[in-house]
């Protein structure tokens, strides 16, 4: 038995009512655990477990507890709890309010009453509140924590907290005897009142005091009117140079012009209106004026109206400029907007127009979007100059160079044309259109190059007919007498009528290599085109009530004689009897198409097949 244990109850277990016992011999820590024969083992002989003799008769008899002490209660919480607790849902959560309270001065001349900024702060973990002030320098007052962070009662002796219902905007608050006005709060806070159904009131600002009036203008200067002109003078006077006070709007605005069009309408006797283009700089706000010239107007070329200058609103005129003491109003951007009147020295000119870098300028830096009127527009004088006919020297460019110019320059030609269209030359045969009836029996070759559009012609001839054979017409450009165009590929077609000068000639055949131009090209001549031949030949379909009743009767007309095969001639005949209005050409390349013999013959049966008839 140790020693202590033999002191009576009552003397209390205090420092120095206990000194240690003299008789204790072992001093060693107790230890739960200790290692036997290599195995951990428990010692129990300081472990008193208290048991219940009811538990021990129960597992005697095999009953079960539940049955002898009933069911368990369910935990209010488990583990995890379903519930979160404050100090957990709100950890770290503070609301921030802005407040102030008024404080009395004595002894002060200067202001009897001092506001004093603080900010509180409500924890939601644990509903403590803490008061704190910010520390302004050299203020003379003890500032920072104002109330440590506690549960403030809302009267004292009762155990009745704050809470943040309680915070509210624009409304008084008492913390120990202390009144508060809470003007403002943080975003948080906000949102928290907003998502809890409670919205705070609009914030209000924090009042001003007699000392933070003063302290403003405490420090306020104001310098005497000449003191800039003094300090530049002494400054220029111990060599220093003069102040640029516009350096810095020059380099920023250099270069940079706003464009406007004006127009001034001169009410004098012989007045008319007058177009000018002011041009506004930017880098130090001068304007100038500039007049738009225009040809034969019969003014003289003045290309200024107003030199570069500052344009006044309502200009001083005196007789020594400069010398005024009273101050100008000039121009300035804000001024200058289309559809607004500028007066420039009495002169009331209209704002019409800009160019795109003012308005681009307007609208970012001014936020104005500038729109154009728009004018009635002046009649132009239209000058008619008469080209004198074609005097038959050279080509009509030619001549026509030296009524535009008076250096004339030589007509451009188609290089790239000549280059590639070059090596084809279209060759009809033809016959003389004329009036005389010996005459028509003349036979023609007519070459036309695709390289510079220029024809020839060649007069061919029979033995003991008394027409002599060779060159009819030199290598020329001619032009289309009905159009007044010079002549082009596409109006060379079998069939067509071409006349050069007063000559008048009917295309009538046209060799291999014309005709497979003319079949390879089908987007120009397109009475070559197989395709729409036939498409235009099946048109006339719609006048029969089937297309076999079609087919058929012109299967009769063409071939009367089935014979299986028909001359140029009786398919021409055919055709104008039917009433299929196809040109020469169409019935050209149409004969040609179904020629299978190759004896200028068209093969019925193909052509029955060709036009859409089924085989037999």
């Amino acid at each position: 038995m140790s020693l202590n244990a033999q002191f009576p109850k009552q003397v209390p277990f205090l420092p120095g009512h206990v000194f240690s016992d003299p008789y204790k011999e072992s001093h060693h820590k107790t230890q739960q655990f200790s290692n036997i024969n290599g195995t951990v083992q428990e010692k129990t002989n300081f472990i008193h477990e208290e048991f219940d003799p009811n538990l021990l008769d129960s597992m005697k008899m095999g009953t079960p507890p539940n049955l002898t002490y009933g069911s368990r209660q369910p935990p209010e919480n488990d583990y995890i709890p379903r519930i979160q607790p404050p100090w957990l849902k709100y950890d770290r959560a503070v609301l921030r309010f802005y407040s102030y309270f008024q404080e009395s001065v004595v002894e002060n001349p200067h202001e009897n009453y001092r506001i004093r900024q603080v900010i509180i702060y409500y924890y939601l973990s644990d509903g403590t509140i803490h008061v704190t002030e910010p520390r302004v320098q050299n203020s003379g007052i003890p500032q920072g924590l104002f109330i440590k962070r506690q549960k403030i009662p809302k009267k004292l002796g009762k155990q009745d907290f704050y809470t943040w219902e309680d915070l509210q905007l624009c409304s008084n608050i008492n913390f120990y005897d202390r009144v508060y006005r809470i003007c403002d709060c943080d975003t948080y806070t906000r949102e928290f009142y907003e998502y809890m159904g409670k919205p705070l009131s609009l914030p209000e600002q924090l009042p001003r005091d007699n000392f933070q009036a003063q302290k403003e203008t405490k420090d306020l200067k104001i310098n005497p009117p000449d003191t800039k002109e003094y300090k530049e003078y002494f400054e220029v006077k111990l060599g220093g140079g003069h102040p640029n006070g516009g350096l810095n709007k020059y380099l920023s605005n250099d270069r940079k012009v706003l464009s406007f069009d004006i127009i001034w309408d001169d009410a004098s006797i012989e007045g008319q209106l007058n177009y000018y283009t002011l041009n506004y700089y930017l880098a130090d706000d001068t304007c100038e004026v500039k007049e738009v010239r225009k040809q034969n107007s019969g003014k003289d070329p003045y290309p200024l109206m107003l030199r570069r200058q500052k344009i006044p609103k309502s200009p001083i005129l005196t007789h020594y400029p400069g010398m005024t003491l009273k101050k100008e109003e000039f121009y300035s951007p804000q001024d200058l907007i289309c559809g607004n009147q500028v007066r420039i020295y009495g002169r009331d000119c209209f704002i019409y127009g800009c160019d795109d870098f003012t308005k681009e300028y307007y609208l970012k830096v001014l936020g104005i979007q500038q729109k154009p009127a728009t004018l009635k527009q002046e009649r132009g004088k239209k000058f008619y100059q008469p080209v004198p006919p074609y005097n038959g020297y050279g080509y009509e460019e030619d001549s026509l160079g030296s009524v535009y110019s008076l250096q004339p320059k030589p007509p451009k030609k188609d290089v790239r044309k000549n280059f590639t269209q070059d090596q084809f030359i279209l060759r009809f045969e033809s016959r003389l259109i004329s009036e005389v009836r010996e005459e028509n029996s003349r036979r023609f070759i007519i070459s036309f190059y695709c390289g510079d559009d220029t024809v020839q012609v060649y007069q061919t001839s029979e033995r003991n007919s008394g027409i002599w054979g060779g060159k009819f017409q030199e290598r020329s450009r001619q032009k289309n007498p009905l159009t007044n165009d010079y002549y082009t590929e596409k109006d060379f077609q079998l069939g067509a009528i071409v006349q050069f000068n007063v000559y008048k000639f009917q295309l009538m055949r046209a060799d291999e290599f014309t005709v497979n131009y003319m079949k390879q090209k089908s987007d120009v001549f397109k009475e070559a085109d197989i395709k729409q031949i036939i498409a235009k030949l099946r048109l006339f379909a719609d006048n029969y009530p089937n297309f076999d009743s079609f087919l058929l009767d012109l299967m009769k007309k063409l071939d009367k004689q089935l014979k299986g095969q028909i001359e140029f001639e009786e398919l021409a005949a055919g055709l104008h009897e039917l009433g299929f209005n196809l040109t020469l050409q169409e019935q050209y390349y149409l004969m040609r198409e179904f020629d299978v013999s190759g004896e200028w013959k068209l093969n019925m049966q193909a052509f029955w097949e060709g036009i859409g008839g089924k085989r037999s």
